[in-house]
């Protein structure tokens, strides 16, 4: 069934409106009285269509449900910048596992190393990368892809998450099944680039109180890191 996202629900009518609408009725060419799913909020929404214009679809909800492939933890994804366009598979393959929010990083070690004026201009893509992935993986919200931050802004955003670890290559980190991670609503997880994290960020995030996590002797791509560590959070969290 074809899912769109809007942005509240209302148990009497919903409206999709712009390049959504001309999808439904131009593309898909699908008439009143047709089924569609409409995602707020993390609930999904069962409509049926009832009329359709030139720029809105009006549709009448019939059964509404939290979405199931919703986790039940919100987990930001901290990525330091990466080189070439590696940081658009990151985000979709991060929405499609279950990260709630998005969060670029310029750290010490990027090699990229975009102003926040250059990346402003490539965000927007990036959050349509995230709506695609957001449809295809059944996602009951748009994860938000954030402009990009400065180590020191991102440090101190991790510090307002009930509980953040952050990806570490040296030997002394913990494993992720020793991290205590229940009863933690909202966790941070900081992932470095090609050239790691600096001995110097990595002293001031244990000293915020973030917890070290090994992934073994194995060095992962930066694109690669993500999701493995991503699909772990979520197994551990029993999201998945």
């Amino acid at each position: 069934m074809p899912r769109f996202f809007v942005e509240h629900g209302d148990p009497e009518e919903i409206v999709i409106t712009g390049e959504d609408a001309r999808h439904i009725g131009r593309s898909l060419r699908m008439r009143p009285g047709e089924h569609l799913t409409v995602c707020a909020c993390g609930t999904d929404y069962e409509c049926e269509i009832t009329r359709i214009t030139a720029d809105a679809v009006y549709l009448h909800p019939i059964t509404a449900q939290l979405c199931a492939a919703e986790p039940d933890v919100f987990v930001t994804l901290y990525q330091a910048v990466p080189k070439q366009d590696k940081l658009s598979e990151i985000v979709q393959k991060s929405v499609e596992l279950g990260i709630s929010r998005i969060v670029p990083v310029l750290t010490a070690r990027c090699v990229a190393r975009p102003t926040k004026a250059d990346f402003a201009r490539k965000q927007e893509r990036l959050q349509k990368i995230a709506l695609s992935a957001a449809k295809q993986s059944g996602r009951g919200i748009i994860p938000e892809v954030t402009p990009l931050m400065s180590w020191q802004e991102a440090l101190s955003d991790m510090r307002g998450q009930s509980l953040s670890v952050m990806l570490y290559e040296e030997e002394g980190g913990m494993r992720f099944g020793e991290v205590p991670l229940e009863g933690h609503p909202t966790i941070g997880l900081f992932i470095g680039s090609e050239g790691g994290i600096s001995e110097e960020e990595a002293k001031a995030a244990q000293e915020a109180g973030i917890f070290r996590v090994w992934l073994g002797r194995r060095i992962l791509r930066c694109e690669t890191a993500p999701t493995a560590a991503a699909a772990i959070l979520m197994y551990l969290t029993k999201n998945i």
